[in-house]
């Protein structure tokens, strides 16, 4: 799955062209490199969110193309101690 696709579906960014342009600002990195929104998603990756300054990160639990708002969140789980 396209990154910019995963980010939207798993409700991390809530919509595809705000990922496509997260991507284009090299706001988002993929196992430590930055990508661009084409860029495959596989489970195991990590991906680091920066957003106002600050950066999170997330192992990709899952992937699937359609999945319910109520349980996006099993798609990833977040690496930096906050939930």
């Amino acid at each position: 799955m396209r990154i910019d696709k995963f980010l939207k579906v798993s409700r991390l960014i809530k919509r595809r062209t705000v990922a496509n342009a997260a991507c284009d600002a090299e706001k988002i990195e993929l196992n430590g490199r930055v990508v661009k929104p084409g860029t495959r998603v596989k489970v195991g990756d990590v991906i680091s969110v920066t957003f106002k300054g600050e950066v999170s990160r997330y192992e990709v639990l899952s992937i699937q193309e359609h999945i319910r708002k109520e349980e996006a969140a099993a798609m990833y789980r977040r690496l930096d101690g906050e939930e």
